[in-house]
């Protein structure tokens, strides 16, 4: 048996998500989505749970809606139907090791799902400038590959390290950001902060999506959460909030402290937020 596949059978995995409407949104237009598959089956997984990975693939995502009146909603169904439409054709690649695969296998997912919304938008009217973003992290033994459109997030807590954003928020304020000009805290008082150069759908002629691979190991997390979610709470919020919660919160998973916490300080748009613990 090769290592790989030990690694598979060896590795177990913790997961909680919670979306909210928050304090003045009458919809939800936020969604997430957990699965496991194969190479036969696909299982939709509840929003909280364990299990091994043994000859499993797992795939979680967020995803935040736009569009207005229930396009946002439709958004995330065309999402999560092409994943899993076409990601457990592909579970084989992953499971011969073809890594450098599934970054191009999700490059090929993103451009679906953005093609499909575009083609809906021009043929119904209820669904014109429907959109979203999509951050999703595809877990093979020993690596998380993790696409990524828009300005939800996707966040890499080691074991032994610091949380560090793995995405790119695909805004000019979030340019500003990378670049230096400002800083986080100034982010989420600028009024263009959640305009977007790139989603699925919309008025974007092309999208670009960004991909990448991640090794993980015992006791890694990975967090995925939606704008609202990050406008309301810092990086450094989120760290604290997983590994030291204060007391009024020890009773709530990671999920639920992250919504909650950012409800309280901001709630002005929807919120998402899914963790994921390597056992």
């Amino acid at each position: 048996m090769s290592e790989r596949s030990e690694v598979g059978k060896s590795t177990r995995l913790n997961w909680c998500g919670l979306t909210d409407v928050g304090r003045f949104r009458k919809n939800n237009e936020d969604a997430f989505l957990a699965l496991a598959f194969d190479s036969q089956e696909t299982h939709y997984l509840g929003k909280i749970g364990d299990a091994e990975m043994d000859g499993t693939d797992f795939i979680f995502a967020v995803s935040d809606g736009m569009g207005g009146a229930n396009a946002g909603e439709f958004a995330s169904k065309i999402a999560v139907d092409k994943i899993t439409e076409l990601l457990p054709k592909s579970f084989k690649l992953g499971a011969l090791g073809f890594d450098r695969a599934c970054g191009q296998i999700l490059g090929e997912l993103f451009s679906r799902i953005h093609a499909e919304m575009i083609e809906m938008g021009a043929h119904y009217e209820e669904c014109r400038g429907m959109g979203a973003t999509l951050s999703l992290c595809w877990f093979t033994p020993g690596l998380m590959h993790f696409g990524h459109v828009g300005d939800s997030r996707i966040y890499y807590l080691p074991a032994d390290g610091e949380l560090r954003q793995v995405t790119e928020d695909h805004t000019h304020v979030g340019h500003l950001i990378r670049t230096g000009k400002i800083s986080e805290l100034e982010a989420r008082s600028r009024p263009d902060r959640n305009i977007l150069d790139q989603a699925l759908g919309g008025n974007m002629q092309r999208i670009d999506p960004q991909v990448g691979s991640i090794e993980y190991g015992p006791g890694d997390r990975f967090i995925l959460c939606t704008d609202g979610v990050t406008d309301g709470i810092s990086i450094r919020r989120i760290q604290a909030l997983t590994l030291f919660p204060p007391a009024n919160f020890t009773g709530l998973n990671n999920a639920e402290r992250l919504v909650r916490d950012a409800k309280e300080e901001n709630g002005r748009d929807n919120l998402t937020a899914l963790v994921v613990e390597v056992g």
